[in-house]
């Protein structure tokens, strides 16, 4: 079906607002702005009453996929349900009227709010410092590894080596290079585990730590934490760990107690706020003892019933991000940890786990498991079978898209051949995940039985299937067909 533009639904003279009057006279106006800044000719708005403006609008914000529409499998991304109450207590008056350079005494209860966000974050992770300045969990990535080049070097070291997985998220190794150090890529056993002999070749005297998911990309808890600690303090390199797969850990075990020395949280997976698009995002980074000293500052601290911004940490590696972090998406973190409760962390763990298992228990009957191990919060599919019989990775996404669902993440991770990762996360219900698994049985059907609704899909959605690679190679050319 084809949707006008709202410059096409545009009639003259058709009215949806009326402004009131300026009530500052026009010479005064015209005094007031300089002439090569005032309009030659009216503004060419469209002119639509506000009725169609509401159903133009509400038609548009349903053509998308996201998490009030669809269930959202994005593998590694933790797509869950955004409560909206967090929306509600984030927008109220309190917060949004703020502004970041009001005296202290003036916002002591946002001061109230983030000092105690800090502290359910390090009791949850078992750290004994954080800082919630990052504005991404790449950026959280970048100010640990920030936090490491510290450590080492106040002890006259210069270490230049990062220890990375096979299987680690992409930006990994990015924010690694970024923060001045060199790459080590560790290999994965078949199992899904760090190969630790791979490790123990690469480890040296330059190594100045390693970076690993847990549960990794894989879905996979990696269980030899404790013998790669060990190995790691023998050159005295430090332990990252990337938290963006926490939702499959809370109230089951804490990073630091396992070992590590730092990571970061994704409050806009973890704890529900609003994420996609590119943003908005929040990374706080916990630390232990060893690194609490070096975080950005300032630090909100409590004292005799005040809160303030304690910018006296004379080792700190400096801001990371203007003001105090994104402190909307704290507000929401916040309200989701206090709605939630120290006893339904855990149960998130449990339902996430219990989901994935159970999707992953239904697909095998038609797709190959990544690898044949227990998963946590998310596993991996290859659609190699699939390809070998006419339709990939890439197929089964497009197609997905006509029975309503959005994909799971594709060809990622690297080492799975036409790889599926899915994610269910806790939110949905097994009628819901029953469906997923029936649309993908379908469509492994129809890949024998009419392999060209798979492989022209998707036919219901307004756009059809884009040429990515020619849009990235050709940016003023239009690569997509109409439904119309």
């Amino acid at each position: 079906m084809y949707r006008k533009l709202i410059f096409e639904l545009s009639k003259e003279g058709r009215v949806g607002h009326v402004l009131p009057d300026a009530d500052v006279p026009a010479s005064s106006r015209e005094e007031l702005i300089p002439q090569n800044f005032l309009r030659s000719h009216p503004a060419e708005l469209p002119q639509v009453p506000e009725n169609e403006v509401v159903r133009h609008f509400t038609d548009l914000s349903v053509l998308n996929h996201h998490v009030d529409k669809s269930f959202y499998p994005l593998g590694s991304c933790t797509m869950k349900y955004n409560p909206k109450i967090n929306e509600k207590l984030a927008g109220l008056s309190g917060f949004t009227d703020l502004h970041p350079a009001q005296p202290e005494e003036t916002v002591q209860g946002a001061l109230r709010l983030m000092f105690e966000l800090q502290e359910y974050l390090k009791e949850l992770t078992g750290f004994q410092g954080i800082t919630l300045q990052p504005a991404a969990g790449a950026q959280g990535e970048m100010t640990g590894l920030l936090l490491i080049r510290k450590y080492h070097r106040l002890k006259g070291r210069n270490p230049k080596t990062i220890l990375v997985p096979d299987s680690a998220h992409g930006t990994n190794p990015a924010s690694a290079v970024i923060s001045g150090f060199q790459i080590k890529t560790v290999r994965s056993t078949p199992a899904g585990l760090v190969d630790l002999d791979d490790l123990k070749s690469k480890l040296d005297e330059d190594t100045a730590g390693f970076m690993l998911t847990n549960p990794s990309t894989l879905g996979i808890f990696e269980s030899q934490v404790s013998e790669i600690r060990r190995l790691m303090d023998q050159v005295d390199a430090l332990m990252y760990m990337d938290g963006a797969n926490m939702n499959a850990l809370f109230g089951i075990v804490r990073p630091g107690d396992m070992g590590f020395d730092v990571m970061h949280l994704n409050l806009h997976k973890s704890f529900s706020t609003p994420h996609g698009g590119g943003g908005p995002g929040s990374g706080p980074v916990a630390v232990n003892n060893k690194l609490k000293n070096y975080l950005p500052v300032p630090i909100v601290v409590k004292e005799d019933n005040r809160f303030f911004l304690n910018y006296d940490l004379p080792d700190t590696v400096g801001r990371v991000h203007s003001f105090y972090g994104n402190f909307a998406l704290l507000v929401r973190a916040y309200v989701y940890i206090r709605m939630i409760g120290k006893e339904g962390f855990r149960k998130i763990a449990e339902h996430s786990i219990v989901n994935a298992n159970y999707l992953k228990k239904r697909l095998s009957e038609a797709y190959e498991i990544g690898f044949d191990a227990p998963s946590m919060h998310e596993f991996v599919l290859s659609a190699e079978n699939q390809k070998k019989r006419g339709a990939k990775a890439l197929d089964i996404a497009k197609r997905l898209l006509d029975f309503g669902l959005h994909p799971p993440t594709v060809y990622f991770p690297l080492i799975v051949k036409e790889a599926m990762m899915i994610e269910p996360t806790e939110t949905e219900s097994r009628e819901m995940l029953d469906a997923f698994a029936e649309a993908m049985l379908q469509i492994d059907k129809e890949i024998d039985e009419n392999p060209d609704i798979v492989l022209n899909a998707p036919h219901t959605t307004p756009v059809k299937r884009l040429d990515e690679a020619g849009a990235v190679r050709n940016l003023d050319v239009n690569y997509y067909k109409r439904t119309d």
